[in-house]
């Protein structure tokens, strides 16, 4: 029985012990979860400087470049192509010969309508000179006045012919000069439609022809951008698939409405400076430059941190989300500190900072995500000096004594 209540004894003074230990290290600071800084080792970063540089608000659009003027080129007679004298790509200037039609029928009625004139002439001429001899007669008294009429008539009937036959022949002589397709431009041909053996008809297009006056891309922007643009702002524009500039431009239109159906706004730059890389029909993105701002802290949008907010107005009950950005710097290369942001202009990937970071500090931009204010770090390719652990192994070591003494005095009393 005695045995049974020492046993008990024993265990509610270790229980004891073992609490008075823990109550001690606890308000003492050794809790050895605190003894290695934060609770783990320190989370290696990268850090970068911050540096002050240009940053440009932006509207950025897709448009497919082509030429300022386009010439459709149709056919003004209907026969046979003989002769097929360009192709796709060729360059061609005013005048040059682009294809042949059969011109048989339309020289005949040229020629046709030649003879006919000249029968309408002599016909002019001999009524013309027979109407005059009797406007003499009549003013001398010499015929009636009926006669004089009839004169007058037929006078005027081979005038009539040949007028009509004149003009019988200007309609031919042109028939024939269209069996010849001549471009009316200096420029490129886009495409062809017609080939040898084709019969050409009035009304379809042969040739598609870019005048080589300029290139232009039509954007179609949102209301939003639509508003905000205006007249001779600067445009880049490089390729869809690089980010190679391959020419620049100017607003040069803008349409006064948006389109009932897209509710979008169309846009016309003009370029003005262009690369060999720029020809008809390539899709290229436009970078519609609003505003340019020089000499301000610039950051790379992955280094921000975004928390988002939820606030009701209790006014009007309504829910508003709030964001607000921050960042972390190292400080001294061993700890990361959060800073609040403001922000300016945004181009790309890139963020302007109006207040929360001054230049030259040490912007930490890998690493970032799994830290809180004051968490320890390692900026990679910074040297980190050795941690001092002597201060913990100390204390480590008296807790340890202060147990040992305390199982000590447990067997001393178990002894008794």
């Amino acid at each position: 029985m005695n045995k049974i209540i020492i046993g008990i004894t024993i265990l509610l003074i270790n229980g004891l012990l073992l609490a008075g230990c823990g109550s001690e290290s606890s308000e003492n600071g050794r809790d050895f979860s605190q003894m290695r800084g934060g609770g783990g080792s320190a989370t290696s970063v990268e850090a970068v400087p911050v540096q002050s540089s240009t940053i440009s608000d932006q509207i950025r659009s897709f448009g497919t470049i082509r030429a300022q003027d386009v010439v459709n080129i149709t056919p003004q007679v209907s026969n046979r192509v003989t002769e097929i004298y360009a192709d796709l790509g060729d360059s061609v200037s005013q005048g040059d010969l682009l294809a042949k039609i059969y011109d048989v029928p339309f020289r005949d009625a040229f020629e046709q309508a030649q003879a006919q004139f000249e029968q309408s002439r002599i016909a002019f001429e001999r009524d013309s000179a027979q109407f005059a001899r009797q406007k003499q007669l009549f003013d001398s008294g010499a015929i009636s006045s009926l006669e004089f009429d009839e004169a007058k008539a037929t006078y005027n009937t081979s005038l009539s012919q040949l007028e009509s036959s004149r003009a019988a022949i200007s309609n031919s002589r042109e028939d024939l000069e269209n069996t010849e397709i001549r471009s009316p431009v200096n420029g490129v041909i886009l495409s062809r439609s017609i080939a040898e053996g084709d019969v050409a008809t009035t009304g379809t297009t042969a040739f598609e022809i870019a005048n080589l006056v300029g290139y232009e891309t039509r954007l179609f922007l949102t209301m939003d951008d639509w508003n905000a643009v205006t007249l001779g702002l600067p445009v880049e524009l490089q390729m869809s698939n690089s980010r190679q500039r391959i020419a620049r431009g100017t607003i040069s239109r803008i349409s006064p409405q948006l389109d009932p159906e897209t509710g979008l706004g169309e846009v016309v730059v003009s370029l003005v400076d262009v690369t060999p890389r720029v020809r008809q029909g390539v899709l290229a993105e436009s970078r519609i430059t609003l505003e340019t701002r020089e000499n301000t802290i610039v950051i790379p949008r992955t280094a921000m941190m975004e928390n988002v907010e939820t606030y009701i107005e209790p006014e009007t009950n309504t829910v508003e989300l709030r964001r607000n950005y921050s960042v972390f710097v190292a400080q001294g290369d061993s700890l990361a500190i959060r800073k609040q942001l403001t922000l300016g202009l945004e181009q790309g990937e890139r963020v302007e900072v109006l207040s929360g970071l001054n230049e030259g500090e040490k912007l930490i931009v890998t690493g970032q995500s799994g830290l809180r204010d004051s968490s320890k770090v390692r900026v990679a390719g910074q040297e980190q000096p050795l941690p001092d652990r002597g201060g913990d192994i100390d204390v480590m070591q008296q807790a340890g004594d202060e147990q040992s003494s305390a199982q000590s005095g447990t067997s001393e009393s178990n002894s008794n």
